[in-house]
């Protein structure tokens, strides 16, 4: 099966497109994408893929203190914490941002290739002085998770960051923006 990703990535044509030209291509579609239906056409894994963008579904501990959360993260994974992993969030950035968090990760690919076979060699102590950073930085507990994860290849991640499956529970997504727009 052909997955939402793997259509848009054909769309594509195997270069980097501009801000434009993928939210174009995903508003013609927006009406068929939504987090269950990339979940079941996706390619699974039971833990989060290191080096690449992840999707799951998630129920944090604290939901009832958070004042924002989201519970279909896009995350790049740092590190392993206890009883779980620390990762950043795309999600908690506006499309356009998420496509520039992604080309400052490109100085980390573990290979000039741009392929499926690239992955980001990231960690904390390299991405701590970003600016973009700062709002995307989560903590996701195994116990919460709520799903497998979702692997998106490095191939498809331009297209993953502009897709409209965020799942932000108690403010809306322009909140999350306008905060996250400030904290940068």
């Amino acid at each position: 099966m052909v997955s939402i990703l793997d259509k848009l990535v054909d769309k594509q044509g195997g270069t980097m497109r501009s801000g434009d030209w993928y939210r174009n291509a995903i508003s013609s579609i927006a009406d068929n994408i939504t987090a269950n239906k990339l979940m079941r056409e996706g390619r699974l894994t039971g833990r989060p893929s290191i080096g690449l963008l992840n999707m799951f579904f998630y129920d944090p501990k604290y939901k009832k203190t958070l004042p924002v959360y989201d519970t279909f993260p896009l995350v790049l994974p740092l590190e392993t914490i206890e009883g779980g992993f620390s990762g950043l969030n795309f999600h908690y950035l506006p499309p356009a941002l998420r496509l520039r968090l992604l080309e400052v990760m490109q100085q980390w690919a573990t290979n000039n290739k741009m392929d499926k076979t690239t992955k980001f060699d990231v960690s904390w102590s390299r991405v701590k002085n970003i600016p973009l950073v700062k709002p995307t930085i989560k903590k996701y507990l195994w116990k919460h998770v709520r799903s497998n994860f979702l692997k998106i290849d490095l191939t498809q991640a331009a297209v993953a960051v502009y897709l409209p499956v965020q799942q932000f529970k108690k403010q809306s997504a322009a909140s999350v923006y306008k905060a996250s727009r400030s904290s940068i």
